[in-house]
């Protein structure tokens, strides 16, 4: 029920049928009102406009005016109280047709005042009523596109990634006609982000190293973008691919001021990681990051046991399950698993000799490619390495003999005058 004042300044406006009388009422209303009763002097104010009875145009200026004066009020609360009040009273008025554009404001301006409330659901729901693919409203692509990265955004924020990716979709179709350089770099880095939130690590690293080169953001942005890059490419699955993504992110002089860069250059190098490293690298990653994978150990578990069997792989020519799962922190048999799956993914080049229980590494790089990397023959192979590897150290020491001998004689010859 609206104040003594807004209702005496109600009555005297309905009787004279001008509309400046309501635009003084709602210029003067913070004067008219008292902080308590503000929000139901509103709302009056809003229904007497809204009963139909001053036409179209006039009806529609005096809604503008409101919207106006109550973003001006800068009160979160009272934006979504009587903002919600009269996008529902709307759709019953006999000019509900002729309101779309103060109604698509008005929801825009309850979503604000849900974002700054931390309440980012409501804001996406309220976003979303927003007509803009209708006969009634023509939107324009760029309009378009502010709304849905303001949804997609918002969902993000509440780890909801799959709802996030519908809108992102919709965003595909009409970015490409989007002249506008922040919504640009908003869908990118949103996508960057949809593809974390989906354990897509390879190429979320690859989206946020190519936005961390934006001239639009910030520097610290720029290397807050770089550091989730490092931190996707570290949860990568091992191999090939992941080992080009290191080297890109290693060799960007950027990186040596992150806090990332010790894990990094580790990965970089196949060293193998320490369960001290891997604790303090755990504690900057987010909960989607950090979360239960199928077999029941984390993401960040996961990607640290193969890039250790990795790192292993570059120290070993050979070595048995039970040994390597020593190394691994992992039984033996779960050891063979993880060999065996990365062998056949093609991300790790060897091969597995079930009966003696021993895994043969064939060094080198593997392809990438599925199923490439186990090996035709590797135990012959491995045998004539060894036997080359035997004749030239034989062969060095023939050749040492001779030059201890040549000295003793007074002879001269490359090894005496080196």
């Amino acid at each position: 029920m609206a104040s003594p004042k807004v209702a005496a300044a109600l009555d005297e406006a309905r009787q004279s049928s001008q509309i400046a009388g309501y635009q003084n009422i709602i210029t003067n209303i913070q004067s008219l009102s008292s902080p308590d009763s503000l929000a139901a002097d509103l709302t009056a104010v809003a229904d007497t406009v809204l009963e139909g009875s001053l036409g179209v145009v006039n009806t529609r200026t005096l809604v503008t005016d409101l919207i106006t004066a109550l973003r001006a009020l800068n009160n979160h609360d009272l934006w979504i109280q009587v903002g919600q009040h009269v996008v529902r009273t709307i759709p019953s008025t006999p000019l509900s047709s002729s309101l779309v554009e103060q109604a698509a404001s008005l929801r825009e301006l309850i979503a604000s005042a849900h974002e700054a409330n931390d309440d980012f659901l409501a804001a996406a729901k309220v976003l979303a009523e927003i007509p803009l693919e209708t006969s009634q409203r023509r939107v324009p692509d760029a309009e378009k596109a502010a709304i849905w990265i303001r949804i997609v955004r918002d969902y993000l924020e509440e780890d909801d990634s799959t709802t996030a990716e519908t809108y992102l979709n919709k965003l595909k179709n009409v970015m490409h006609t989007v002249d506008d350089a922040e919504l640009g770099l908003h869908f990118r880095l949103s996508a960057a982000r949809i593809q974390d939130s989906n354990r897509q690590f390879l190429q979320a690293a690859k989206s946020y190293h190519d936005i961390s080169f934006s001239p639009a953001i910030a520097e610290d942005e720029r290397l807050h973008t770089l550091g989730m890059a490092v931190r996707c490419a570290v949860l990568a699955p091992a191999g090939p691919t992941r080992s080009r993504a290191l080297g890109q992110l290693y060799k960007d002089e950027r990186s040596a001021g992150l806090a990332e860069h010790g894990i990094l250059e580790k990965m970089f190098f196949d060293r193998l990681l320490s369960a001290a490293e891997v604790d303090a690298f755990a504690q900057d990653l987010a909960p989607h990051q950090l979360a239960k994978t199928s077999d029941g150990s984390t993401v960040l578990a996961k990607a640290v046991v193969e890039h250790n069997l990795l790192s292993a792989s570059r120290l070993y020519s050979n070595i048995g399950f039970d040994e390597l799962g020593l190394l691994l922190g992992l039984d033996g048999d779960k050891a063979e698993d993880t060999t065996a799956r990365m062998i056949e993914q093609g991300r790790l080049a060897g091969s597995i000799d079930q009966i003696e229980r021993v895994i043969w590494f064939e060094g080198g790089e593997a392809s990438g490619e599925k199923g490439s990397g186990r090996a035709e023959v590797p135990v012959g192979k491995e045998m004539r390495r060894w036997d080359g590897n035997v004749q030239a150290l034989a062969e060095d020491v023939e050749r040492l003999t001779d030059a201890l001998q040549g000295r003793v004689s007074g002879a001269t010859g490359p090894y005496l005058d080196a």
